[in-house]
């Protein structure tokens, strides 16, 4: 017996406004992003009254603004066509702003953000590492809920399984004519990228002084779990296996990882704990 087949059956990719006629509605996958960013600016503000970080007041709003709509949504739009669709993309430009087709890349994404607070801390003079953990310190939440909305969109599915918590979905291909379950690789993806690495996160927060910590814990993290996940994730159909097993994602999270490996050498070579990083909520971190 496989426990989710029936439910997601009949997956339903938005909340309508009105039940009886479900045509309009917010989308699972805004409504994730949605919650994300409000996660983000309110993370912020509380590492901001501990002395965690240097980004305070009305530069808060606007800092979020510039990671949601450069970063997150510019990033991850143009990282998917690029490394998923490039044939399409270079033939059909304008395929590129048909956001209600779906298509955003988690590593694109990652990408911008770092892009938006590198240009962000240069023009607000913050030390960038200083930015950058308390940025990361609130992503996993949203990966998770990201990962959540995949499930309830029926996308993104696990490969076949015998296990008795498959999932069926409907837009999965079918071997031997059938639909067969598969693993619910997006909340195994979600509970790794979204709740294990969070764990992870606030550990360090808590326990590490230096700065870029807690932001180089995260790529490290993300990576190391991304490659994890995707042995239980179908590939992409147009684009199968590298190498006869590795997957388009292991193979940019690899990437991740080793860029992730050259900046901590970079930041933490003889160099002492930063004391900036931590401090109760009576202290004020230098700048």
């Amino acid at each position: 017996m496989h426990l989710f087949a029936y439910f997601i059956e009949r997956p339903q990719p938005f909340v309508p406004f009105f039940p009886h006629h479900g045509a309009i509605g917010i989308r699972f996958y805004s409504l994730a992003y949605l919650t994300g960013f409000y996660v983000l600016f309110v993370g912020l503000r509380w590492q901001a009254r501990r002395g965690w970080s240097l980004l305070r007041g009305d530069a808060i709003v606007d800092y979020v603004t510039w990671v949601a709509m450069a970063g997150v949504i510019l990033g991850g739009r143009l990282g998917y066509c690029l490394l998923y669709e490039p044939y399409r993309t270079f033939t059909h430009p304008l395929s590129f702003f048909q956001l209600w087709q779906g298509g955003m890349a988690s590593h694109g994404g990652i990408l911008g953000v770092i892009l938006v607070m590198f240009f962000y801390a240069r023009a607000k003079k913050i030390p960038f590492y200083n930015l950058a953990d308390a940025t990361a310190f609130c992503v996993p939440i949203t990966l998770g809920l990201g990962r959540c909305a995949n499930f309830l969109n029926g996308e993104l599915w696990g490969r076949p399984t015998d296990a008795w918590w498959g999932v069926i979905f409907p837009g999965a291909p079918t071997v031997g004519g059938l639909n067969v379950p598969r693993y619910p690789s997006q909340l195994i993806e979600a509970l790794l990228e979204g709740v294990l690495l969070q764990v992870v996160l606030i550990i360090i927060r808590f326990r590490s002084r230096r700065e870029g910590a807690v932001a180089l814990t995260f790529m490290a993290g993300y990576a190391l779990l991304r490659i994890v996940g995707e042995q239980f994730r179908e590939p992409d159909e147009d684009i199968g296996f590298w190498f006869g097993s590795i997957t388009q994602g292991q193979l940019l999270s690899g990437l991740m990882l080793l860029i992730t490996a050259l900046l901590a050498w970079l930041q933490f070579r003889a160099r002492p704990p930063a004391t900036s990083g931590l401090g109760s909520p009576q202290e004020s971190p230098r700048p």
